[in-house]
């Protein structure tokens, strides 16, 4: 039991993600290599889409993580090294783009869709529940008789 207890852990700590920067692009400076990876985390990977430059391992992306240690060095704030990557590369490179012109739309077209079909399915399912309610009539005389016949055979 022991034996699989350590050996699963062992597994699971093996696909942990490792990351991409390599030991020629670390600072010597430890606090510019923490704003470096700071900023490394919000900047994507234009190859591979879903990652920051961090963890991955494209050319391009290596070539970003020095890019940004050259600016950090050369004494750019972390702001001005994500403009300076941001004109050269566009916005997409950011995680989080800026909420300002068109990228408003982008912000707030899911939430208000979803109040939108929020506020249908609600009216909907009310006016359903009123519309299946009918007045129940009483039975006639008729009709009573006719259930008391069938009732007694």
């Amino acid at each position: 039991m022991l034996k699989t207890l350590l050996l699963s852990s062992v597994l699971a700590l093996s696909v942990l993600p490792a990351f991409a920067v390599q030991p020629d692009e670390v600072l010597p400076d430890a606090a510019l290599e923490k704003r470096a990876r700071v900023i490394s985390q919000v900047l994507r990977c234009p190859v591979c889409q879903g990652e920051n430059i961090d963890e991955s391992n494209a050319e391009v992306s290596r070539d970003l993580r020095v890019l940004v240690r050259e600016r950090l060095v050369a004494g750019d704030s972390d702001s001005e090294v994500l403009d300076y990557i941001t004109d050269r590369y566009g916005e997409y490179v950011l995680f989080e783009p800026e909420k300002t012109g068109a990228n408003l739309i982008l912000y707030y077209a899911g939430p208000a869709v979803l109040l939108i079909a929020l506020g249908g399915a609600f009216v909907y399912l009310r006016g359903r529940r009123t519309g299946s309610e009918a007045p129940v009539e009483a039975l006639s005389e008729e009709e009573k008789a006719r259930i008391d016949e069938l009732m007694k055979s």
